[in-house]
């Protein structure tokens, strides 16, 4: 007598091939009411598998596991604080880091909120050039030296201007800020200015 899973085999694979001549043929796949009966009981098993215990870590949304990321840029933002005389200005930064976010900056950018920013870090200290090329925004260009101390502003820039602004000595650091945040805050030349790095 022949072996009963083998026939069984051969019954289900005949099935196949009848029921739908060419494609289950292909893949010799078992009928579809095998399928149909199988799927409930493939249901019932997975709602029964645990779904936690007190020893696994919660589950934390995505964004909350990641950095505060700008809507519009899609840059990380931090803090960075300007301390200036006894106060300390906090200031939610978007940094641009690569050269190609830097050379984009603030371009096309019709908002800026009263604390909010854009730094632009690099690794060397040089004198730094700013220009406002496709920036609808009057910004104040904050240059920051090696010691994290402001060396110039250029305050109340003119939008779409390709007139350059540079640094006085070589920056680490460029803050931009909207136009007159830096006279209404008090914000000068010498002023520290920190971020975590």
């Amino acid at each position: 007598m022949r072996d009963p899973k083998k026939k069984l085999q051969a019954g289900l694979t005949k099935r196949a091939r009848i029921t739908s001549n060419r494609t289950m043929a292909m893949f010799d796949l078992p009928p579809p009411q095998f399928c149909i009966r199988a799927a409930p009981i493939v249901l019932m098993l997975s709602a029964c598998a645990p779904s936690g215990t007190a020893e696994q870590a919660p589950i934390v949304p995505t964004q909350q596991a990641q950095s505060a990321v700008h809507p519009v840029s899609g840059l990380e933002i931090i803090d960075v604080a300007v301390a200036s005389g006894e106060k300390t200005h906090v200031f939610a930064t978007e940094v641009a880091r690569t050269p190609q976010e830097q050379a984009k900056g603030l371009m096309f950018r019709t908002e800026l909120g009263d604390f909010e920013g854009m730094l632009f870090p690099s690794d060397t200290a040089q004198v730094k050039s700013f220009w406002m090329k496709n920036t609808p925004l009057s910004l104040d260009i904050i240059f920051i030296g090696a010691d994290g101390r402001i060396i110039n502003i250029a305050a109340n820039t003119t939008p779409y201007s390709l007139e350059s602004s540079l640094s006085e000595g070589p920056a680490i650091a460029v803050l931009e800020l909207r136009a007159g945040r830096s006279a209404a805050l008090g914000i000068k030349p010498g002023d520290m200015v920190s971020w975590p790095q």
